[in-house]
């Protein structure tokens, strides 16, 4: 018989900080630049977590950065007004400078005339409407300009004229600290607008620029920042920009939390238990919910439970909306009142206002009256004041894209220190999750991958990890068919696969923190198993949207890990595996390609242990080492090579279908290849902790290579 101590006797290497935590999502705002527009009369968007951050607004517009000569005129003369001694044309100069702006190959023309510099000064203008409209058309030129125009803005000093601007306009809302002739010069209504402007400005450069965090930490900008929260009952929209703005400056920012004194947490305490029930308020709290997890190491032990659980019941309040059925709602409730707004006007003769209508690149749109100057502000797209369903709408969506996005951060322990991760740290995932992640009472995993008992107690009383699967269903179909037939109303089709998208994601947090029990034993696993098969398979054709499928692999790969970690029998099939990673290995993200190759690594070690599985071993045995030797990501080929391990490492079927795939020999020929593409292309490719993980795959190779060999001469 075969000496069976040679089973394992390989014995990989350990270590690697990057593989202890692979496959942990977080969701970081800064320097992932949302992109937030404002229209030419003032509208806003605001668009977080996309692949292209600074995609231009205009599907019209070419997107090749590069400016044309016939810019170049338009810019000079536009730039030269700025200086014109008439307010009127220095705003009219701003409107249009804000709108070109809005097509990003016109940039490098505005850059190119320093346009930050002409524009900055003009943030304290004597006239109101010009502060307005040159922060607007900064606002356009962070958005639409990129991380390095982020950058070069804060380099050039916008900083300085912008907390000014912010500082007086906190200073103007309050009316009876001003004179009656500047109090009636500065209408309310018109600082708040200004301010919008203002803090928008301010939450994309800090989201993009460390420096902009600093100055917005030593000028003492969070208490200017909160006095706008106050007005939160009468103007929503500007709250739900200050809210957005603090989200991103609270982020890994520990100079700014002694900041936050007990009035400071007042303001924040004010609006999360506000009674409002509109989707916007829903939207507010989200975000100062996300805020005050931001800013948790200021709240006293003893009150964190209680915190933590009123920050879960507003998610658990956003994620309880039925967005399907809510799109359906408003749908018909716009065209009654458009039905009865016809009406009247036909009753009363009142004439019509035109609009110029403008469809942007990512499917957000505005409508700009002709004539006006001025609309109500809105918080995500570009939307006219009498669309008030769709931004209801449009603001449930944003409310539950940010609570998944949040939970999920909660999911992880950010900086666990060098010691703990030298302790969970494994390049093989199994042993990560077989040796590290259940506690003696068979609770949740340790630190840094863990829900503290505070997280995990309010999880499940707020049903959270019910509503997050329920959000990973396709969405409602006949709200689908409202969208597409709705030209206003088909961006919604975006943000609900957004959605989707994000409540995989937070799933997949969730099965990697979890002990079995606490996830519902063995068959609710089973059953997730189900539902995942049927989002990937239930289709004719298999999914090819990368974000989806990204989501889709992670969750499946974090699922069968736990699921084999416990020996519970998994409920895809080998050929449907295959066929997932078929699809999945032609993907451009090579985040989905090393899922699918885990996935195979993971079911292929289960079906090792079964009994006639020789074939099905084959096949992804050949599958495997196709992609090892073939893939042009080295991290990728990597993960195939760690897969390859985990599928051979044991088991008479295992040595049968190596034999006969002739495994040993490939790998051997293969070896070499290996070393020098990471000499060749580690260092200039791969991160740190990659690198980590490839040095553990490269002396996991010898060590498997050399387990083989004494295979092949144990007699039998």
């Amino acid at each position: 018989m075969r000496h069976l101590a040679v089973s394992r006797s390989w014995a990989r290497c350990r270590g690697g900080r990057a593989r202890a935590c692979a496959g942990l999502h977080t969701w970081t705002r800064r320097r992932r630049a949302a992109g937030r527009l404002r229209g030419a009369m003032g509208k806003s968007r605001a668009r977080r977590f996309r692949k292209n951050p600074f995609a231009p607004a205009g599907s019209e517009q070419r997107c090749d950065g590069e400016g044309g000569p016939e810019e170049e005129p338009a810019a000079v003369e536009l730039l030269e007004k700025l200086q014109h001694p008439s307010a009127e044309v220095r705003e009219y100069a701003c409107a249009s400078i804000s709108k070109l702006l809005q097509q990003k190959h016109v940039i490098p023309a505005f850059l190119q005339r320093d346009v930050v510099r002409c524009l900055g000064p003009l943030l304290m203008d004597h006239s109101l409407a010009v502060r307005e409209t040159a922060a607007g058309a900064l606002r356009n030129l962070s958005a639409c300009g990129g991380f390095e125009v982020c950058n070069d803005m804060v380099t050039k000093d916008i900083m300085t004229p912008l907390v000014a601007l912010l500082k007086e306009c906190s200073t103007g809302l309050d009316a009876n600290q001003l004179s009656p002739k500047k109090c009636k010069e500065m209408n309310k209504n018109h600082i708040e607008d200004i301010a919008n402007e203002a803090i928008n400005l301010l939450w994309n450069v800090c989201e993009c620029n460390n420096t902009a965090v600093s100055i917005f930490n030593k000028e003492g900008c969070l208490e200017a920042v909160l006095h706008y929260m106050k007005k939160f009952s009468t103007n929503v929209d500007l709250a739900i920009s200050v809210a957005n703005c603090l989200q991103a400056v609270t982020e890994d920012n520990p100079d700014l939390l002694s900041s936050f004194n007990a009035s400071a947490q007042q303001v924040l305490e004010t609006v999360m238990l506000s009674p409002e029930s509109t989707m916007k308020h829903i939207l507010l709290r989200t975000l100062i919910a996300g805020t005050i997890w931001n800013i948790k190491d200021t709240i006293p032990p003893g009150s964190l439970g209680s915190t933590v659980n009123a920050i879960l019941k507003i998610f658990s309040e956003s994620l309880a909306i039925d967005a399907g059925e809510t799109i359906i709602h408003m749908k018909e409730a716009e065209k009654n009142r458009l039905k009865l707004a016809a009406e009247a006007e036909t009753e009363e003769g009142v004439s019509d206002v035109t609009y110029d209508f403008v469809l942007c690149e990512d499917d957000d749109m505005e409508e700009i009256p002709k004539g006006k100057v001025r609309k109500e502000n809105d918080i995500s797209d570009l939307l006219p004041s009498d669309k008030w369903e769709l931004k209801e709408v449009t603001a449930l969506l944003m409310a539950q894209q940010t609570a998944l996005e949040i939970i999920v951060n909660m999911c992880c322990s950010e900086d666990p220190s060098d010691d703990e991760w030298e302790e969970l740290s494994s390049s093989d995932e199994s042993d990560l999750f077989m040796e590290n992640s259940y506690n003696e009472g068979g609770g949740l995993l340790m630190s840094p991958l863990c829900l503290s008992g505070e997280v995990h107690s309010a999880f499940l009383n707020n049903l959270i990890p019910k509503k997050i699967l329920e959000k990973t269903a396709f969405p409602n179909s006949v709200a689908l068919d409202i969208c597409m037939d709705n030209l206003s109303w088909k961006p919604l089709i975006k943000k609900l696969n957004a959605v989707q998208c994000r409540a995989l994601t937070c799933l997949h947090s969730i099965l990697l923190v979890s002990d079995v029990d606490c996830l519902g034993g063995a068959s609710a696993l089973q059953s997730l198993a189900q539902h995942l098969s049927q989002l990937v398979f239930s289709k004719t054709e298999l999914p090819t949207d990368t974000e989806f499928l990204e989501a889709i692999t992670s969750a499946l790969r974090a699922l069968l890990q736990t699921m084999a970690s416990k020996n519970i029998s998994q409920c895809m099939t080998p050929e449907q595996l295959l066929a997932l990673c078929e699809a999945g290995i032609h993907c451009s993200n090579p985040s989905v390609r090393v899922n699918v190759v885990s996935i195979l690594g993971i079911s292929g070690s289960v079906l090792a242990k079964g009994q006639d599985t020789a074939e099905t071993l084959k096949m992804i045995g050949r599958f495997l080492l196709e992609v090892a030797m073939k893939e042009s990501s080295l991290v990728v080929a990597g993960e195939a090579l760690d897969a390859l391990f985990d599928v051979f490492a044991d088991g008479k079927e295992a040595e049968k279908a190596a034999v006969q795939i002739k495994l040993l020999p490939a790998l051997k020929e293969f070896q070499p290849v290996f070393k020098m593409r990471m000499r060749k292309e580690g260092k200039g490719q791969c991160s740190t902790d990659q690198l980590c993980v490839l040095d553990n795959v490269k002396m996991n190779l010898r060590r498997f290579i050399a387990y083989q060999e004494t295979l092949g001469k144990t007699p039998t």
